[in-house]
């Protein structure tokens, strides 16, 4: 659990009673590699610290095809935050791709902590300021605009750590290309 309370420091100093109340909540959960964390329709309840692994967030396009949203790896929170505030199923489906081991809690149990402890509600805050804001829309913008092979080059450049955990198809379906282009792309950078 240390590496999750380090992460909790990146944002905000925890007083010791705000600590003792969130560990409280907090379970240790194993996760095999193709199972989920929340699927497509379900409605989502628990946010997942990842201490170890990795998970992909993805729907399916009517053709079947996967649209990869998001990778969480180590260091990372995993959540379908959209069905958890609306309480309404998920469009997405959150899946290891590798064994994992997460830090999980109950969201709306979070959400109580948020309003009993000021230094929980300064995390809530600057965590999805920082992640759902400032680092959200240029990441949107750029898969638009981006040709395959920058887009490729940039993702590269931002998550090195991924490259050899993830296959090539996981990558071209978060990239929106075709794992025809992505192999052109791979094999010309090499």
């Amino acid at each position: 659990m240390e590496d999750f309370l380090k992460k909790i420091s990146g944002y905000t100093t925890l007083s010791a009673e705000a600590q003792l109340a969130w560990v409280k909540i907090i379970h240790g959960r194993k996760y095999p590699k193709g199972s989920f964390l929340v699927k497509t329709g379900e409605i989502a309840k628990k946010v997942a610290f990842v201490s170890k692994g990795l998970f992909a967030q993805y729907a399916l396009t009517e053709e079947g095809n996967m649209v990869i949203k998001r990778f969480f790896s180590e260091g990372y929170f995993a959540a379908s935050t959209p069905s958890m505030l609306q309480q309404c199923a998920s469009a997405t489906t959150i899946e290891a791709l590798e064994d994992a081991m997460v830090w999980e809690y109950d969201f709306w149990e979070f959400k109580a902590l948020t309003e009993r402890y000021t230094d929980i509600a300064a995390f809530y805050i600057k965590y999805m300021e920082q992640h759902w804001i400032i680092e959200k829309e240029p990441e949107e913008l750029a898969l638009r605009q981006y040709t395959a092979k920058t887009g490729y080059e940039d993702f590269v450049k931002k998550y090195p750590h991924l490259i050899k955990r993830l296959k090539k198809q996981h990558i071209a379906a978060y990239l929106g290309i075709t794992p025809t282009q992505m192999s052109r792309i791979f094999f010309a950078n090499k």
